[in-house]
């Protein structure tokens, strides 16, 4: 195998073998606790701009399928594994790892110990950094990584969300048929796509709705011709504050729609309602983290995703719903007297548990009444 070099901002470099791509990936260096489920977590598109650390030591063991997939191609700037199977084994598998980031021209490195690359992005932070198969010059990629902007300077929805505008009609997964269509009439939600995760539309439908997927630009002239009975605000990359259409599109409908929000768009409603947001350490990456309901103390354990947070002290004429065991940020909240709530986790799944995904009948509910009224 070739070599490879994964250099950070810090001076700090692992040497590495090269798979998938040869060439570079710049990015933000962030890690994902998840023992399954990378391929649902490289293509989705929250992780745009982002080089993304497994920290299960093999990976690639069940290679991949045609069927396990977030959006419509590999989102994530560069991989870094321990350990890459050299065999796969899985019934549904039709490529290895390997080939797949290779077709995606996606650069990954495997080799190096991921657990001492961990513990440095934990003690200082997540990192600007860059994977190399070209230059074998540590020094000069260190100082490559210095050189690259942070990810609060870039407009990353815009590469990752939709131009057109479409119905989605496919439901969850079922063992002998695949994914189930469902063909709802009613409620129409209508979903503005900052980098959703198709899993989002498939619970939707899967609940009975009717779910039309919009670009976030424009999306004011969307509600007005669609006429929706909800809208759902979804996840994505990068820095919430830079999503100002969709501020502004919640600031417009908030009482006039119910309105839920996932991940970023939990970030956004927060931003809407006059909160803050702020960059966590090293952010929350995984499908272990415990939140906990305070409505009614009950425990959920969550898959997540994102390098923000909304501040709760922040927030005015709002419930705290739900928040992370781990460290104690929020995860979620609704309005008092808006038909407005939010969750910052990921409700459904892909990968990860499926705790939460009552959430989803909660909203579709929600938006039946509204359109009955």
């Amino acid at each position: 195998m070739q070599r490879a070099i994964l250099a950070l901002e810090d001076g700090s470099y692992f040497i590495g073998y090269s798979f998938g791509a040869k060439g570079e990936a710049v990015g933000e260096v962030v890690f994902n606790t998840s023992m399954t489920g990378y391929q649902e977590i490289l293509t989705d598109p929250s992780y745009k701009g982002q080089i993304v650390v497994m920290t299960y030591t093999q990976i690639g063991n069940y290679g991949i399928n045609e069927e396990d997939i977030e959006s419509s191609r590999v989102q994530v700037n560069g991989f870094v594994i321990k350990e890459l199977s050299p065999v796969i084994s899985n019934w549904r598998a039709k490529k290895s790892l390997h080939e797949y980031l290779k077709e995606n021209n996606v650069v990954g490195i495997c080799g190096i110990d991921t657990r001492a690359l961990v513990k440095r992005l934990r003690e200082k932070g997540a990192m600007k950094g860059v994977i190399s198969t070209e230059e074998d010059n540590p020094k000069r990629l260190v100082e490559k990584a210095r050189s690259l902007p942070d990810i609060s300077e870039l407009s990353l929805v815009e590469e990752v969300a939709t131009r057109e505008v479409y119905y989605w009609k496919e439901g969850d997964w079922h063992l002998k048929r695949g994914y189930l269509l469902k063909e709802n009439e009613k409620p129409l939600i209508m979903v503005v796509d900052f980098g959703v995760k198709r899993n989002i539309l498939r619970r939707l439908t899967q609940e009975g709705a009717k779910v039309v997927v919009v670009p976030p630009y424009q999306a004011e002239k969307y509600v007005e011709e669609l006429k929706p009975s909800a809208l759902f605000l979804s996840n994505g990359p990068g820095d919430p504050q830079r999503v100002v259409e969709g501020i502004r599109l919640v600031r417009k409908y908030m009482e006039k729609l119910p309105i839920m929000g996932i991940c970023l768009g939990h970030q956004i409603i927060g931003l809407a309602l006059g909160g803050r947001t702020y960059k966590l350490k090293f952010g929350h990456h995984g499908g272990n983290h415990p939140v906990k309901d305070l409505r009614d103390g009950h425990i959920e354990i969550t898959a997540q995703n994102h390098n923000f947070a909304v501040d709760p002290d922040s927030l005015k004429d709002v419930e705290i719903t739900h928040i992370n065991l781990l460290d104690e940020t929020l995860e979620g909240f609704r309005h008092r007297h808006l038909p407005i709530y939010c969750v910052q986790y990921h409700p459904e799944a892909s990968p990860g548990p499926h705790d939460s995904k009552g959430i989803f009948k909660e909203f579709v509910e929600m938006a039946v009444l509204h359109a009955g009224k």
